[in-house]
């Protein structure tokens, strides 16, 4: 496995900052395949943090390290990666690329301070890219773009800037150039803002040189545009007069005010790289301790006491009240459950004890839950080693073991001082997998892993349905259920899958009469009840009704109640199995009864029986859910998903625009249909359809 570490041994020793300023916390994302792991691997290399790069189709990288990830040969899982360059400690946090992994990345964006879009050279930018773009735009999230793998066939830099720039709008302006031979080959970079030449043609280790008068002429379009970008965006008014003047700007001045317009989310330096040949890296690397935030000028979202009360504004200080947040949680083999945490404020130690917090997410399968723990280490995660140090500031971020209660999305805080912090909101899953243990003895292991499995990954739902007797697992797709099947056996559980049963109703197709009569004689008191009712279906989603319209004492007033209860137990279990009636009016009008001999029980089967009798005569009509679904896609898919909707059987109830280029269609969709629709959907639109789903209404089924 190359040189990838597996528990709490050192790989290196592991950097501890006390102070929030020399901290880059960078989540790198974008699509599967961009480069993402490779890049960080390379970087690891350059810094000295390992001793070589892996390779992810030999599965020997850092960041890749569950099995899942080294078989399917790609990120399934957020992974922590920090480098030492210069004076700052920058954490590379590597997230998936596959649409179905987006609590992951969302876990990354909560952790970081800045991102990194990581394009392909030879690929554009896709609509799941373009819209993740446009969720980090919404929040303020620093921005930059990386143009990787320069070496591959197709490789075209110039091409792909302008597509970053075409997809994500303005402020998207290259900080480097391709520095290329007359044959075309590359060489290098040209830096826009420096002109310098950074020759890689001999190495690995580029030879920065001052580039002549030509490469100057023909990279002075873009620089001007960087120029007055970064002046513009950093709102800094005397430099804009420096600049107006002619005046010569030293790279200092430039550089920090690239900084401040990078922080405030409105500028997004492309930068491109090569992680095979090196090309970049050292380059990448300045720009991200030179140009990007650090913690300190992050906003930290606000907390509250645990009970929501008391609102208010932490800032990354050392010094301050602790507060972090489990960012992510997964199992080692070693040491058991592990928790990434980002510590906004305070200083996390070892052996000291903590309160951890979890509100919010009942809905997920996670019941609020308040508990006192004590920390025994802190860790500086390595991918999967652990690395222990002796504190976790403000801005940094840690790994904590054997932390029982802590659960992804909780808020860590002093028991002197708890605290709350709402967790980051989350999609629904929604592509069910029914899960069933192999044989009996396999279903405590069952039940055990699939709580450690939803306590780490919020995107993932546990519902039991009584009605159908299923345990049923929502996942965001067939990649996120593999996975998520992959760990639960992995942890021991022998499970199997089985098909989605969908909950069916049934009610009368018309008006009926039944008559029920229960009489028994065995010695002793025996058992007599007679009663008839009248049964009309009533419209769809009134319920059950039953009316009294004895008249003369038919039947006893005291057994009216046992009759009411036998009709709806009969009602509730359905004549076909698992298939209740509803929408009934149940009336009864007559009956009989014995001095003697009759009881509760005996008119609860005279109900049931003349319901049964009532549903023979009048035939019965099978009821499906219909959900009300919401489909958001780009407008050039329209056709294909109207097309799909109406081969489920949908409706279609309305369409609006939303945004430029995007549609919301509204249709009424059969339950039956929807089993697999979120793996249909986003292969009908490349990956970039979203949808929701809600229950509207049973509708009679097809026969």
């Amino acid at each position: 496995m190359g040189h990838k570490q597996n528990g709490t041994t050192p790989a290196a020793s592991a950097p501890s900052p006390t102070d929030p300023a020399s901290l880059r916390n960078v989540v790198l994302v974008g699509p599967s395949s961009s480069g993402k792991t490779a890049l960080i691997e390379a970087l690891l290399a350059l810094t000295g943090t390992v001793p070589r790069a892996g390779s992810v189709p030999d599965g020997t990288t850092v960041c890749d390290h569950e099995a899942a990830s080294v078989e399917q040969q790609r990120s399934v899982g957020l992974a922590v990666a920090p480098v030492e360059h210069g004076e700052c400690k920058v954490n590379l946090i590597d997230t998936p690329g596959y649409a179905d992994f987006v609590g992951e990345v969302r876990a990354g964006l909560r952790a970081a301070d800045a991102a990194l879009f990581v394009v392909a050279a030879q690929d554009g930018v896709d609509a799941a890219t373009r819209a993740l773009w446009q969720e980090c735009a919404t929040v303020g999230m620093p921005r930059a773009v990386v143009i990787a793998r320069l070496d591959a066939a197709r490789a075209d830099v110039d091409a792909a800037t302008t597509a970053c720039q075409e997809a994500f709008g303005a402020g998207v302006v290259p900080l480097y150039l391709p520095h290329r031979a007359s044959d075309g080959t590359l060489l290098g970079l040209v830096g826009v803002l420096t002109e310098n030449i950074y020759d890689y043609s001999t190495g690995s280790t580029a030879v920065v040189d001052r580039a002549d008068e030509a490469t100057r002429a023909a990279v002075g379009p873009q620089r001007g545009e960087l120029l007055e970008a970064i002046i513009s965006e950093s709102e800094d008014e005397a430099l804009m007069d420096r600049y107006l003047a002619g005046e010569d700007i030293d790279e200092d001045t430039l550089v920090a005010d690239l900084e401040t317009a990078v922080a405030r989310g409105e500028l997004h330096p492309v930068l491109p790289v090569c992680a095979e040949s090196g090309v970049g890296l050292a380059e990448l690397l300045d720009g991200i301790t030179r140009g990007f935030p650090s913690p300190k000028e992050h906003t930290i979202a606000e907390f509250t006491d645990p009970q929501g009360r008391s609102p208010r504004r932490l800032t990354p200080d050392p010094d301050g009240p602790l507060a972090a947040e489990i960012v992510h949680t997964s199992a080692d083999s070693y040491v058991g459950r592990v928790s990434l945490a980002r510590v906004f404020s305070g200083t996390l130690l070892p052996e000291r004890s903590v309160h951890v917090s979890g509100h919010g997410m009942a809905e997920r399968g996670h019941p609020d839950h308040d508990e006192d723990e004590k920390v025994a280490h802190v860790y500086s995660p390595l991918g999967a080693s652990l690395r222990a140090v002796a504190h976790c500031v403000a801005g940094d971020l840690c790994a904590l073991t054997k932390i029982g209660s802590a659960e992804t999305g909780d808020t860590v805080s002093d028991p002197s001082d708890p605290l709350l912090l709402t967790p980051w909101p989350m999609p629904e899953p929604l592509l069910p997998i029914a899960v069933v243990a192999r044989n009996r003895s396999d279903e405590d292991a069952m039940a055990r892993n699939l709580n450690r499995l939803i306590a780490a990954d919020p995107t993932l739902r546990l519902d039991r349905d009584t009605e159908t007797h299923q345990l049923v697992l929502w996942c965001m797709g067939e990649a996120h259920a593999d996975v998520a099947l992959q760990r639960l056996r992995e942890g021991g559980a022998e499970i199997e899958t089985e098909p989605i049963r969908v909950a069916f109703r049934q009610t009368f197709a018309q008006a009926a009469n039944g008559h029920g009569k229960h009489v028994k004689q065995s010695g002793g008191h025996g058992q007599y009840a007679v009663c008839d009712i009248e049964v009309e279906p009533l419209p769809r989603g009134s319920g059950f009704e039953f009316l009294d319209k004895v008249v003369g004492g038919a039947v006893p007033r005291q057994f009216i109640p046992s009759v009411e209860k036998g009709v709806r137990a009969q009602a509730e279990k359905g004549l076909a199995e698992g298939q209740p009636l509803v929408d009934l009016r149940v009336t009864l009008v007559d009956g009989k009864a014995h001095s003697v001999d009759s009881s509760d029980s005996a008119f609860q089967t005279a109900g049931s029986l003349a319901l049964k009798a009532a549903a023979e005569q009048a035939g019965l009509t099978t009821l499906e859910p219909v959900d009300e679904v919401a489909v958001r896609l780009p407008d050039e898919h329209l056709g294909a998903i109207l097309g799909d909707l109406s081969s489920r059987r949908g409706k279609v109830v309305g369409t609006e625009p939303e945004d430029t280029g995007w549609t919301v269609v509204r249709a009424h969709v059969p339950a039956s249909e929807l089993v697999r629709y979120s793996v249909n959907v986003r292969s009908l639109s490349s990956g970039s359809a979203t949808f929701t789903r809600n229950f509207s209404s049973y509708e009679p089924a097809p026969t």
